[in-house]
């Protein structure tokens, strides 16, 4: 390709991921993004094969924080979720749905709605050719499913949290965590994201608790934005008895080091398999989300911090993940053990990329992917570095 490709973005046109990619285009002396709405391709899937197959890179953003793009997920993943003994909402529920923010409505459901578009997506891909997709659909859909990532990084001699395996329900829970001599374990929706369907269920003797970001209340679950702590062996028994039925990973709680005493992690933006960004997440609490009370530390109290060996050592398994994927970014979160013994990968995902603010050489996040998807089309790459 000698002439600069023009740029597809399927996203949410009004959301901020959207508006800040177009920014930084602009900066860099670029035409702006065709902007394909999610909320008009989850129900009308042709419309991405009527674009001509121009040269063009194809950038996949999230989905999310779209009440419109929700309830038609919902409805795409209605036949599938009839298979998977999860909460089922029908179509016509859907359509009754007046919106209320934070509210958790079938997530496996809207994620199988959500896998149904992506299979769409690559049925379109392998009809253009010319078009140069920054992120494969079917990336995408492994890095939405915890349980798929956890393994394959384990068996890539990644080191993650051990994954507990043959949970079915809250009784095989117990009698798991039993078996492996295990106090504290994360369940944690397979399919979710920005911490929400995550508990952290504790056993000490005959007491059980958790700690959440879901509460309960008369109109259904919700995401909230509080961290709240559960005690009531009943509402204990619910809720985690909701997380399995969703499809859930369950892995070892490992003590995290700390920073001034708070605990931490990272945040790792990795850009053709490179670490590109790194973001420090602080808390006083075990979650560190940003959104949940969380804050970013001083890179440079991190590098004081840190062994340069095992910085070394977790950079290099950042690399491995991000190798693992058809990806231009992935967003890997990172943690180090206590004392700084050892790190895990905990997550990865594919949409990680929204960090304002961050610079690199002069560069922002989205104009440093545009630069090197840029680089990538000189050298006639793909979008993960070899």
């Amino acid at each position: 390709m000698t002439a600069v490709p023009d740029f597809i973005l399927i996203g949410n046109a009004e959301n901020r991921r959207v508006t800040l990619f177009q920014d930084a285009l602009a900066r860099q002396g670029l035409p702006p993004a065709r902007v394909v709405p999610w909320r008009e391709l989850v129900k009308h899937p042709a419309l991405l094969a009527r674009l001509p197959d121009t040269d063009a890179f194809v950038r996949i953003d999230a989905a999310g924080e779209s009440w419109e793009v929700e309830k038609a997920l919902l409805k795409r993943g209605h036949e599938d979720a009839l298979e998977h003994g999860c909460q089922v909402l029908a179509p016509e529920d859907v359509d009754a749905l007046v919106e209320d923010h934070g509210r958790i409505l079938a997530p496996r459901q809207g994620h199988l709605g959500f896998l149904r578009v992506l299979s769409e997506l690559e049925a379109v891909f392998r009809e253009r050719p010319r078009w140069r997709v920054l992120q494969s659909p079917a990336s995408i859909a492994d890095l939405f499913d915890k349980r798929i990532t956890s393994r394959r990084y384990a068996a890539l001699g990644v080191p993650v949290p051990e994954p507990l395996d043959g949970v079915t329900d809250v009784a095989s829970l117990r009698e798991r965590m039993d078996d492996e001599d295990w106090r504290e374990v994360f369940v944690k929706v397979s399919c979710g994201s920005s911490a929400s369907c995550l508990a952290i269920f504790r056993r000490h003797r005959e007491r059980e608790s958790l700690v959440t970001t879901i509460e309960q209340a008369p109109t259904g679950w919700y995401n909230s934005l509080k961290v709240r702590r559960i005690t009531e062996p009943e509402r204990v028994e619910d809720v985690l008895g909701f997380l399995l039925r969703e499809g859930s990973q369950v892995e070892r709680s490992i003590p995290k080091a700390r920073l001034g005493g708070d605990t931490f992690d990272c945040r790792v933006l990795t850009v053709g398999g490179e670490p590109a960004f790194t973001v420090v997440r602080q808390s006083r609490g075990p979650i560190t989300n940003l959104h949940l009370g969380g804050w970013r530390g001083e890179p440079e109290e991190l590098e004081a911090a840190v062994p340069r060996n095992e910085w070394k050592a977790a950079m290099e398994s950042c690399r491995v993940v991000a190798r693992a994927h058809d990806c231009l970014h992935v967003g890997i979160d990172l943690m180090f053990e206590e004392h700084f013994t050892g790190h895990r990968v905990v997550e990865a995902n594919a949409f990680g990329d929204l960090l304002p603010g961050l610079q690199r050489e002069g560069f922002s996040v989205y104009e440093w992917e545009i630069r090197e998807a840029l680089a990538l089309a000189r050298a006639n790459a793909s979008p993960l570095s070899p």
